[in-house]
């Protein structure tokens, strides 16, 4: 009997990684973490503003977070009441960001681009009792939107303008407080509290609000600090909006968790003043989505300004252009800059490039697995695991993954499997040695200049329009943001003409201004499946030709 011998070959490497880690989750609350931050080295400078010249020891910063929450138990707010937050990057802001941690009430961040219809549906969809908003900012009037909403929204108890006498009566009652009960309300708190409460725009017209614990957002912004090389030496410029995770996570919580200092460039991102705020406060970090360094970069007074203090920063939130990072190693001095990827409901960062990676993994890649989390691409179709060098569908799962959607387990269960992965909805690629690059998305989702934008959201709004008997949006290429927005529309007999000039008219003061489309199209048709099905992969196609965007389309990204 004989037996013959053949040599298999082996199975394809699965595109899996877990992020092994020496390092220890942390195991606080992000009023505990903040407070041994404070004890480590309390006349450590912690926060400056450099537009009002306000600047806080974390000894002082400690005391002010302290007497905001007595304020805010005086007034009524216990564990679990929702505390919402209207307002631009201000050093009451971050105050308050910290102080509801502490008393364990359920910061819901609400996004400064939002008019009435969206504010409104803020308010009500998470029950918020005490709002804090800014009286304005830019062209907005909060006050006034604030009263054109508020008897819609019963329970909204108070409203609290910052700067205003019920502000001051805020913190007058906090100094007249008990520290003995901020003691004991800050105990009765676990990490695993939801404690943040984020909109994303969703696909079905509204926008649905991630729900974050201490655990989630704590050990996030941790690890995306030590990860960038974080110590109570780093002074790090935070340009990007509070109310994203890019900025109260990735920004501020990495810097208190690692002792670091917080500086606000201005309220709202402006080139000149994030330059000036590098230079004048020594800034060692620099944070920004792509479209924020390409308007630093291209200041006319950029060469100026000292930037020699910078050693990393982050650019997030939008695919980043290759030859922006280039120059922002080059021309900035950012050697150890890194590119985060991530989402909302995954606290955000799953992965990010490490400073000793090449600049050529830096500059094409979205990095690899976070410490404790685990990624995988999946078949869209089948779930299964698809060889590396495959695209699929990145799944993500670890402590970083959201509780949930707020009063949404529906959507919940849509998002987050059986087996607690997140499913991105983005298409991506891993390389042999976990690298990762994305290459498109499964979800009919538009990225500009950082915000996410869910097509079916404006189409609902468009469909209010008299004139428009039926809309599509796609995103287009955009230099400047990464992509925009292009309606698809068809009018209705006898309407009057429409541009993208007149359609900004009608939406103005009811959407944000980033969901307001900057091109229209009007169509008799759209491209249709055979099925019936929009075809607005081919409507993309065809928008980049008609609208002459190919310069935008060639340039390649992360």
């Amino acid at each position: 009997m004989t037996s013959s011998h053949r040599t298999l070959a082996a199975p394809a490497r699965p595109s899996y990684a877990s992020g092994p880690s020496d390092v220890p989750l942390l195991g606080d609350t992000i009023g505990d973490d903040f407070d041994r931050t404070v004890a480590a080295d309390p006349e450590r400078e912690a926060l400056v503003e450099v537009a009002t010249g306000r600047r806080w020891t974390y000894a002082q910063l400690r005391a002010d977070v302290d007497i905001l929450a007595l304020g805010l138990l005086d007034a009524g707010v216990d564990k679990g009441d929702r505390v919402g937050i209207w307002a631009p990057n201000v050093a009451e802001w971050t105050l308050l960001q910290y102080a509801t941690a502490k008393i364990g009430a359920i910061l819901v961040n609400i996004n400064p681009s939002y008019r009435t219809h969206e504010l409104e549906y803020v308010l009500k969809q998470a029950a918020i009792s005490l709002l804090v908003s800014a009286r304005e900012f830019k062209t907005s009037d909060y006050a006034a939107m604030i009263e054109e909403v508020r008897g819609n929204c019963s329970r909204l108890r108070s409203v609290v303008l910052i700067g205003s006498g019920e502000w001051d009566g805020l913190l007058e009652a906090g100094r007249g407080g008990d520290a003995a009960r901020l003691a004991q309300a800050q105990a009765a708190l676990s990490p695993d509290d939801p404690i943040n409460i984020q909109y994303t725009s969703g696909t079905t017209g509204f926008p649905k609000g991630a729900t974050l614990s201490h655990h989630n957002i704590l050990n996030n912004g941790y690890f995306v600090g030590a990860i960038c090389g974080y110590t109570p030496e780093d002074r790090v410029c935070i340009t990007v909006p509070f109310y994203h995770c890019f900025g109260m996570v990735m920004g501020n919580l990495a810097c208190t968790s690692h002792g670091c200092t917080m500086v606000i460039p201005a309220e709202g991102f402006d080139p000149k003043s994030t330059l000036e705020a590098v230079a004048q406060e020594r800034c060692t970090s620099l944070y920004g989505v792509p479209t924020m360094f390409i308007a630093e970069l291209n200041h006319p007074d950029f060469e100026s300004y000292d930037l020699s203090s910078l050693r990393t920063g982050i650019m997030a939130g939008s695919p980043c252009p290759v030859e922006v990072m280039k120059q922002v190693v080059s021309r900035m001095g950012m050697e150890e800059v890194t590119i985060c990827y991530g989402m909302t409901e995954t606290s955000p960062v799953s992965t990010q490039t490490r400073a000793d990676d090449s600049l050529e993994l830096r500059v094409s890649t979205v990095g690899r697995v976070h410490p404790h989390l685990e990624i995988k691409l999946v078949d869209p179709d089948t779930g299964l695991t698809v060889p590396r060098g495959t695209p699929g569908e990145l799944c993500t799962r670890g402590y970083s993954v959201m509780l949930g959607y707020w009063n949404e387990p529906e959507k919940t269960a849509e998002a987050i499997d059986a087996a607690r992965w997140m499913h991105t909805g983005d298409l991506a690629v891993m390389d042999d040695d976990g690298y990762v690059n994305i290459t498109g998305r499964i979800k009919d989702m538009v990225i500009r200049g950082g915000e996410n934008i869910y097509p079916r959201e404006i189409e609902e709004f468009l469909y209010t329009h008299p004139d428009i008997l039926d809309a599509q949006v796609v995103g287009v290429p955009d230099v400047k943001y990464g992509e925009e927005l292009c309606a698809w529309v068809k009018l209705r007999d006898g309407a009057g003409e429409m541009t993208a000039g007149s359609l900004k008219a009608f939406a103005a003061g009811k959407l944000a201004h980033y969901k307001i489309p900057r091109y229209v199209l009007v169509v008799d048709e759209f491209p249709m499946t055979v099925t019936g099905k929009v075809r607005k992969v081919e409507m993309r196609a065809k928008s980049v030709q008609i609208l002459d965007l190919g310069e935008a389309a060639a340039i390649r990204n992360a």
